[in-house]
């Protein structure tokens, strides 16, 4: 039997972005559905693979959604600190929270975790509607969108929004040209165990063939890491023994954590920049990763898709007695947004290129840079501030 349904918002994708945007747009009074094939679990046992770098504003963001304060402390990994240098050369450069007088950097938390605790926050949220289903058929209307799910529900709202990852259904059932390019790189996701401990410091070092970052984990002696590299090679690390794994990251790493070994199972998947060309059209919006995705560089995936969330749950609560599906309404998210993601995507290329192989020209300019800005003060307060967000200030209005 059809079972029908009709919102002001209808959100398919209940991850980290699309839950956050829909808890955001519920506590500002809109009436809301989320549409995602099943439910987070809570974490437990060992770390998951996937984890992301949360900076100072997206902890802010989830903190007024909620969903931070449910979030298991044991499982939060925070640091004070970056160190980041190039293989085999003098070049480095360091960022301590207390140059902002901010109590940390940011934490390394699991995806999972994130998201359960979102789900969490939103179970009784009123004007917040989960679906645990998954989409098969949409259209997009001159007042109204309609989804048809799997289970024969049909949902009609006034803006969808695109929150299903970056192979997302939304966007190709849309019909909205994606710019695409492949780094030709994979990453190799892991987690490992250190013989000192990381004193909560994020570490990056660039490689001649890629960056290999260490992020800290709760535990003093456990990192996840992101290594990125060629195919053939990913795919040479992924495949080694466990034993052999370890020496070859500990020499990578300069020994600056002492000998390093597998703590987990070893993952691998491709790198590839992924941009819409339209981030809003009449009745629909995408965010997180159905609009854009970037290198993991600098950690700023997940933190621009938060960035995504917040931004568009300002302009909607802003102008409530507006229609939200509304494309000269959703034009000042779209903006607002594709100019934060152009940003982050000729930055991140940038920084591919400087540091991309031995070249000798190359490696003297960014030496030079690193050791000249490492001695700046004021030049390094500005990048950590940008990194951590901490311009982005919220001014969202609930009401409830």
């Amino acid at each position: 039997m059809l079972k029908t349904g009709s919102v002001d918002i209808a959100i398919v994708g209940g991850g980290m972005v699309g839950m956050a945007t829909a808890l955001g747009l519920a506590k500002a009074g809109f009436q809301v559905a989320v549409v995602d094939r099943a439910r987070p679990e809570a974490p437990s046992g060992e770390p998951d693979l996937r984890v992301s770098a949360i900076n100072r504003a997206s902890e802010r963001w989830l903190r007024e959604l909620g969903a931070w304060q449910r979030l298991p402390t044991e499982r939060l990994g925070p640091y004070g600190a970056m160190a980041v240098w190039d293989k085999d050369s003098l070049g480095k450069i360091g960022f301590d929270a207390a140059d902002l007088n901010e109590p940390n950097l940011g934490h390394i938390i699991e995806n999972r975790a994130i998201a359960h605790a979102l789900w969490q926050a939103a179970k009784d949220q009123p004007g917040l509607t989960q679906y645990i289903s998954a989409p098969k058929a949409m259209a997009l209307g001159e007042r109204e969108a309609w989804l048809t799910l799997e289970d024969d529900t049909l949902l009609s709202a006034r803006l969808l929004v695109a929150a299903d990852g970056a192979h997302s259904w939304v966007r190709e059932q849309a019909k909205v040209p994606l710019v695409f390019r492949d780094y030709g790189h994979h990453a190799l996701v892991a987690t490992i165990r250190t013989q000192r401990p990381h004193d909560q410091v994020a570490r990056q070092v660039f490689l001649p063939d890629g960056p290999l970052a260490l992020l800290p984990l709760a535990d003093p002696h456990q990192c996840s890491i992101v290594w990125s590299s060629p195919p053939k090679q990913a795919e040479a690390l992924s495949q080694c023994d466990a034993a052999r794994f370890g020496q070859q990251l500990t020499v990578a790493t300069d020994t600056r954590l002492g000998s390093l070994t597998l703590d987990s199972e070893r993952a691998v998947f491709p790198l590839t920049m992924r941009y819409a060309r339209d981030f809003v059209r009449p009745r629909l919006a995408l965010m997180g990763d159905a609009a854009h995705t970037i290198h993991p560089l600098a950690g700023q995936g997940v933190n621009l898709g938060f960035g995504d969330s917040q931004t568009l749950v300002e302009v909607l609560s802003q102008a409530k007695e507006r229609d939200p599906g509304d494309l000269k309404l959703l034009n000042r998210y779209g903006r607002a947004r594709k100019a934060a993601a152009q940003e982050m995507l000729a930055a991140m290329d940038g920084f591919r290129w400087l540091f991309a192989g031995n070249n000798p020209v190359k490696k003297g300019i960014r030496d030079l840079g690193l050791n000249l800005v490492d001695h700046a003060a004021p030049l390094k307060k500005r990048l950590l501030s940008h990194a951590l967000g901490l311009g982005l200030q919220s001014h969202v209005s609930w009401n409830r």
